[in-house]
Parts: structure tokens; sequence; C-alpha cells
């Protein structure tokens, strides 16, 4: 195999604050690795071109602005214009810790996969709000570790916030498709299917900001839920009954609250163990009282948003005829190059 040459790929749209934060977190990475950083603006409004030349005496990196397409064509975009051989995609909202690129250089050294995927953290400087919003979409309890939580998940679909994949990988497969979100595993499946390995680097993880309100999130996780069934539709062999839990749970909520008018009270006392538990788990793994609460509002919202998303896609899919890109076209994107 060729000695590995690393290209970050980073779309951004209208956030020119993160991309100085991302930037600087490149600055501190330990080891001698030569990498270059290839940022793309999606068509922003407010431009980090500023940002990016301030970087350029310490940083091998290069701009590039085009039309908005969203952040899957745009990582193609910066793709086709990198010199390395193998790249690695990162959210504008990400910082790396100091070890980072140390991290996935050994864990390709060791295990190698053509398309790598590592957990997102909180930091100790993010809010309460970020830590909490953090703590459910990576725990255990909540997500069952999808996203790096469990260090041996069989067929391990990366995330694009922290994502590896080669550059044959990436020109065998032409990358990501236009939906959005949804685009990472609809690759990681598409890659599977042409024969290339995926994995999880857990020591390769990144700080995730998830600069979001509690409306924003829960607009996030309904999306997320909306496009599970299209991914299912596109790849039924990797539909499973597990993603209809949060569509049940939702819907078990509200009968046990509901059996309270009849003072039936076993059923709601087995969610209020659960979000008991879920506290003690975020209050032990932040040490933070505030994040413990506002992590149960997470989880409710996370649940509530996936399942009623996830019910609806599911039924229009069902009985329409229509295509995915015809009922949900504010899940595509358009002006793709």
């Amino acid at each position: 195999m060729e000695p590995l040459h690393f290209s970050f790929v980073i779309p951004v749209y209208n956030r020119p604050d993160e991309i100085d934060e991302l930037l600087d977190s490149f600055t501190k990475l330990k080891g001698n690795s030569v990498f270059e950083i290839i940022i793309v603006e999606d068509g922003s409004m407010l431009k980090c071109k500023s940002v990016v030349e301030s970087y350029e005496s310490q940083l091998n990196i290069s701009y590039y602005f085009k039309q908005n397409s969203g952040p899957g064509d745009s990582r193609n975009y910066g793709m086709r214009r990198s010199k390395g051989n193998y790249f690695i995609i990162l959210d504008s909202d990400c910082l790396l810790p100091e070890n980072y690129l140390e991290a996935v250089k050994q864990n390709l050294k060791g295990k190698y996969v053509d398309c790598y995927g590592g957990p997102d953290a909180a930091h100790d400087s993010f809010s309460n709000l970020q830590k909490a919003i953090n703590f459910a979409m990576t725990s255990f309890i909540t997500t069952g570790g999808i996203r790096g939580g469990k260090e041996k998940q069989k067929d391990f679909q990366p995330r694009s916030f922290n994502m590896g994949i080669s550059k044959v990988a990436f020109e065998a497969s032409q990358g990501f498709g236009t939906i959005h979100p949804g685009e990472d595993p609809d690759l990681s499946i598409r890659l599977k299917k042409l024969g290339f390995k995926t994995g999880l680097y857990k020591e390769a993880f990144v700080y995730h900001k998830r600069r979001i309100s509690w409306s924003k999130f829960y607009q996030q996780v309904k999306k997320f839920g909306m496009v599970r069934p299209i991914l299912n539709k596109w790849h039924p062999e990797t539909s499973k009954t597990i993603y209809w839990l949060p569509t049940v749970f939702s819907i078990g909520l509200v009968v046990s609250i509901l059996l309270l008018l009849f003072n039936i009270q076993w059923a709601i006392v087995i969610y209020a163990g659960y979000f008991f538990i879920a506290f003690l788990m975020s209050f032990f793994s932040t040490k933070n009282f505030y994040v413990a609460i506002q992590s149960i509002v997470a989880i409710f919202i996370q649940f509530i948003g996936y399942g009623y998303g996830f019910l609806k896609s599911t039924f229009k899919l069902m009985w329409s005829k229509k295509s995915p890109e015809q009922q949900f076209p504010n899940l595509f994107f358009k002006n793709v190059r």
C-alpha cells in the first residue's frame, strides 16, 4: 500500500467563527504529519475567507467558494480538488483533540479500512445545553452505540462529522448523495456493497459542538427519523425492527400518561425508571446536576422528534407512488455539480 497522504475536507455554511475555532485546533495537533486542509464555502452569505487567510502562514490550506448544494456535494467538491489519497471529513462545528491525527494513523496502520468513523464528545468548555444534547446523541441508553459508543459494533456506519475515506473508495462510490441528513449512512451502505470495509476508530474522537437550540434539535432529530425509511427503501437489506423503537417509545409514553386517567400507574413508573437511570448516567458522566436535568429534556425531544419523523415518512412512502425526492424535497439538495 502506498504511503498515506491526508486531506481534511470541511464544508461550511455561514459559520466563520466555527471555522476559526476549528482551524485553531489544527495548529495544536501533535506529531509531524504533513496534511492539507480544504475549506469549501457552500454558498454562504457570511463568508470565512478572511478567517482562512489568517491561518495560511501556519497551515497548508485551500479555500473554495461554490453555489449552495448541501454538505454532501460540498464534500465531494472538496475531495475532487484534494491532493491526498486519504480524505478526512469534518463538520465545521467540531474541534480536534491534540492527538487526533496520530490516533487515525495508528488505527489505519493496525486495522486499515477504506472508510472509518470516530465518536464525538463534549469539551469542558461547551455549554450545559451542548453537553446534554451530546449525552442524548451518544449514550448507549439512547442510541445504542450507533455513533461510536460500542467498541465491537458490526457493520459500523461512519458519520460525516468525523469520517475518513480513501481516494479509491471515493472514486468507486462517487461519494455522497444529495439526501441530507442521511448522506453518510447511505454512503457507508453503498461502500459495503462495493466490497469496501468500514470501521470504528474509537480513539479518533472529535469534540462536536452542536450549536443548536431545543427547537433546532427537534427539527434535526425529526429529519433523522424521516430519512431512515428512505434509506430502508433504497437499501432494504439494512432495515431493522429497532428503528421503530423511538416511535414505539413515544406512543407508549403517551399511552402511559392516558392510563393515569384510569389510575393505572405501572406504565408511567417504567418510563420514570428509565429517565431516572438516564439522569444518573448523565450526572456521573458529566458531574453536573443541571446537565443531567437537561439530558432528560434532550432524550425526550430526541425520541419524540425521531419517532414522529420515522412514522410520518414510513406511511408516506407506503401509500404514495411518488419518489422520495418528490415527497420530501426539503430532504434533498439541488444545484449538485
